[in-house]
């Protein structure tokens, strides 16, 4: 069903069409239309209201986490109690704290009052972690089980609590102290007897995390692992809640766009595109242009330096682009690269020599390449010059070379000091390339133009 179809079912009120046409769509799919649908003013939100009511309780529960923050507060606002109490109960606790962390503090505080005792209790103790841990991310619900109960009996478990579980595949197993022993799956118990006790088929040699390691590694872990879920443990390895696969994307993507703002030079946004106003996103800007604004007066400065040279040899200001260009192109391929390695753990900082030494056989082969096409083409083009066109091949190998490097060795630096290497990324990598061109191109024109 389109928006469309959707608005004109909803003005002619054929409301059981409508309702009809929901119910064979997927939840995440509704909040698309949802989204369409939704403009910001009075009817659209009447329209939102209208539609969310329509759709069948367990649908529209699962539709509700789907949507962004701000359709989601409009329909809390919306809502009595008793629905919101129903919206609630069918939320898993991971998606309720996310909800949560979006909403303004009235709606919070509702929220919370309309939970029992022990879910505001497990959502406290999740929000008190701290932002970037493993335990902001995980959830709560998940199936343990004792080791000395026999298989038959964990199914019995299962079957009772599984409903209200975010996964059942995969139950982990524990000591009366709550300490993590053993992981077991359906499967293995699937095909054991009914009466094999879980720790004679349990893995007790168990994977987890703890609830402060960063909730990247956390995602890096599971995709190493192809985990569905991973279990997360207290400093006294006792388990405290597990992080799912579709949690660990969620931070892969958020994790990915700070990085791609940072690499752009922008400071990351807490907010979507549309939904940062300009001048949030005009702050965001500003401090990195002026920092790159500001070191781009060395390239002025150099470039005054060389003044004498310039006035006696003017075409040497002809080939300035050219060299600046390659040198920011050539150091911001090496920067990509190594941040992109460090980023999915391909590259460690003990790798440091192994990959200067890498970039140095790489930029020799680039820079010869350019320096004897470049070369050629000067020699032909501009009156058989030889010292030009050496000036130009000579020039473009120290800049190639250099910028690899410099491309290269910034984001490792940066990581060695506990700094994002992200921020080492094209706008300054090419700022800083650019100065070191300049001096290598008038040096080498001075030396061998006897300048």
């Amino acid at each position: 069903m389109d928006k469309e179809t959707a608005l004109e079912l909803l003005g002619n009120k054929k409301f059981f069409q409508l309702k009809s046409g929901l119910q064979e769509m997927n939840p995440a799919d509704i909040a698309i239309l949802v989204e369409e649908m939704y403009g910001g003013d009075v009817l659209d939100e009447k329209n939102l209201i209208m539609l969310y009511r329509i759709l069948p309780k367990e649908l529209a529960a699962e539709a509700f986490t789907y949507m962004d923050s701000d359709k989601q507060m409009v329909l809390i606002n919306a809502f009595s109690d008793k629905e919101l109490r129903y919206v609630i109960d069918e939320l898993y606790l991971d998606d309720t704290v996310d909800i949560i962390e979006e909403m303004p503090a009235n709606i919070v505080s509702r929220i919370l009052k309309n939970t029992d005792s022990e879910t505001r209790k497990q959502i406290n103790q999740i929000l008190n972690y701290p932002k970037d841990s493993a335990g902001s991310v995980m959830t709560t619900e998940f199936v343990y089980l004792h080791g000395e109960i026999t298989v038959a009996e964990a199914f019995e478990r299962i079957r009772k609590i599984g409903l209200v579980k975010e996964t059942v595949y995969t139950c982990y197993v524990i000591a009366p102290d709550r300490r993590l022993v053993g992981v077991v799956t359906v499967l293995d118990m699937l095909v054991a007897d009914a009466d094999t006790l879980v720790e004679e088929i349990m893995e007790s040699n168990v994977i987890s995390v703890n609830t402060h390691d960063d909730r990247e590694q956390v995602a890096r872990t599971l995709s190493k692992y192809d985990f569905a879920a991973i279990p997360v443990v207290d400093n006294e390895n006792r388990i405290v809640g597990i992080v799912t696969f579709d949690d660990a994307m969620d931070v892969l993507q958020e994790e990915n766009t700070e990085d791609f703002a940072k690499m752009a030079a922008v400071v990351p946004a807490d907010d979507s595109y549309f939904r940062t106003s300009v001048l949030a996103h005009a702050k965001s800007r500003i401090p990195w242009l002026l920092i790159l604004m500001l070191s781009a007066t060395l390239t002025g400065w150099i470039s005054s330096r060389f003044e004498a040279q310039i006035a006696l040899v003017p075409m040497l200001v002809s080939f300035m682009p050219m060299v600046m260009g390659t040198g920011g192109n050539c150091g911001s391929q090496s920067s990509t690269l190594i941040i992109r390695g460090m980023a999915i753990e391909d590259i460690h900082l003990k790798d440091f020599f192994k990959v200067v030494f890498k970039e140095v056989r790489i930029a020799l082969i680039c820079a010869v390449t350019l320096a004897v096409v470049n070369g050629l083409r000067v020699y032909f083009v501009y009156g058989r010059d030889l010292r030009l066109a050496l000036v130009i091949a000579f020039s473009l190998i120290g800049t190639v070379v250099m910028a690899k490097l410099v491309g290269a060795m910034l984001p490792m630096g940066a990581k060695a000091l506990k700094l994002d290497p992200a921020i080492m990324a094209t706008p300054l990598i090419t700022t800083v390339v650019d100065s070191c061109s300049l001096f290598i191109y008038f040096t080498i024109a001075s030396n061998i133009l006897h300048i």
